[in-house]
């Protein structure tokens, strides 16, 4: 059979099963073993048996239920909520101030928690009603919670991170180190916008008095709330940056951290524990599931010839290689409107990174760009997972055609972010280059 056809077979039977509401792990496992069954023979099995085995049981994937583990306490204690009081006060009387307000802590938060979903909801409930009390209009106060909260797929700590670089085989310690610049990049560029927009606008984000609190107040409140947030910050990064920890040990030193962190503040008790533990497990055993699947997927497409018919094809095109990347950032973009994160990057991995390697791209500059498209597509209408975890913590007289409207000013935020990424590599690239 002709590579084209193996490569259809496994793309479409893919995107068929998960628009019929099956599981991730389970659509990816179920197309494996079909297609071992027809293009391998029952001979395949025990091969995937093995390649499952082998998946699985590698030192780099300890990071994941670690960072998952950290954002589940920060979660489930809510010690973010004082950290945005200390900003707020920092802010005093800046024109936007809640939703530079949501900016601001919102790149804090993706630093400690990793998780998109939860650094949405957070914003939303904290931050939402208080806005929509002091007149601002919905494009500012939903826009900038959506765009911020899919920083945490970028900054470290970030289990997605962890997961891609185990599928596309690139280094976990470099990719997570070089989302730390990008994502403050694009909190940089939502901050920007914010400011001018309020600035040319004042209707959209009414300013109101505030009460007037002292130099000092705001020094003890920074080394109660925040200094506590920066040293987990440094357990994680700081210490992979100096290169005294891996990625698997500044994890555990991470999550660490975050229990010390909240044994402090007196929010460490059996019912948060428990419900941090139990979350952690249900996230990281769907995660393992969808790796060791993905790993039997690039298995299988290489077997059948598939990968190398596509490589010739590319090879033979008498184009500029950047031509190419925008055409795998554009079909991953059109993805991102109808699925899941983890589905575009289990389908699209494999088949782009040995491209990537064809082409001399740097795998962590590849890497941070695909980060980059994935987080908008958490964002982009219909079907962007932000957009329902927003209309979820919204009041009932916001609808979701209006969190849609809101939202695209920063995914063009994010579009000019990948843009300079493209254009400047080391936005991407000195951070890990420090690692050596």
């Amino acid at each position: 059979m002709e590579w084209y056809f193996v490569l259809a077979f496994f793309i479409f039977g893919l995107i068929f099963l998960l628009l019929m509401g099956f599981p991730i792990a389970f659509s990816f496992l179920a197309i494996d073993l079909l297609g071992i069954l027809v293009f391998m023979g029952t001979g395949g099995l025990k091969q995937v048996t093995l390649q499952i085995f082998s998946s699985l049981s590698t030192f780099t994937l300890a990071p994941i239920p670690m960072f998952i583990l950290m954002g589940e306490i920060m979660f489930q204690s809510k010690l973010a909520n004082n950290t945005i009081d200390v900003i707020d006060k920092w802010l005093g009387r800046l024109p936007g101030r809640l939703s530079l307000l949501a900016a601001a802590g919102g790149t804090i938060f993706s630093a400690l928690s990793g998780s998109s979903i939860a650094n949405t909801a957070m914003l939303g409930t904290a931050l939402l009603p208080e806005m929509k009390k002091r007149g601002y209009e919905t494009s500012m106060a939903v826009g900038p919670i959506i765009g911020v909260g899919g920083l945490a797929m970028l900054i470290p700590p970030s289990s997605l991170i962890v997961v891609m670089a185990s599928i596309a085989h690139i280094s976990v310690g470099k990719l997570l180190v070089g989302g730390a610049i990008p994502g403050l990049l694009m909190g940089a560029l939502y901050t920007t916008y914010i400011i001018v927009r309020c600035w040319l606008n004042p209707t959209l984000a009414p300013r109101y008095d505030v009460s007037d609190v002292s130099f000092k107040s705001k020094i003890i409140g920074t080394i109660k709330y925040a200094c506590p947030l920066l040293f987990i910050i440094f357990m994680v990064l700081g210490l992979m940056l100096l290169g005294l920890a891996t990625p698997t040990e500044a994890a555990a030193s991470g999550a660490m951290a975050t229990l010390l962190v909240t044994l402090l503040y007196g929010r460490l008790n059996w019912k948060m524990l428990k419900d941090s533990l139990t979350g952690t497990l249900e996230i990281t055993i769907m995660v393992f599931m969808i790796i060791a699947a993905s790993k039997t997927f690039s298995s299988i497409l290489a077997y059948t010839g598939a990968t190398q018919g596509l490589l010739e094809v590319i090879e033979g095109l008498k184009v500029h290689p950047l031509l190419i990347l925008m055409g795998m950032q554009l079909s991953v973009f059109i993805l991102g409107m109808f699925m899941e994160t983890i589905s575009i990057m289990m389908i699209s991995l494999p088949i782009f990174m040995p491209i990537v390697h064809m082409l001399g791209f740097d795998p962590i500059w590849f890497g941070i760009i695909m980060l980059i498209n994935f987080e908008m597509g958490m964002t982009t209408p219909p079907f962007g997972m932000m957009l329902f975890v927003m209309k979820g913590v919204a009041s009932d007289n916001i609808s979701i055609k209006d969190i849609c409207y809101a939202a695209l000013p920063f995914i063009g935020c994010d579009m000019l972010a990948m843009a300079m990424i493209i254009i400047w590599p080391e936005l991407a690239l000195w951070l890990p280059g420090l690692m050596g």
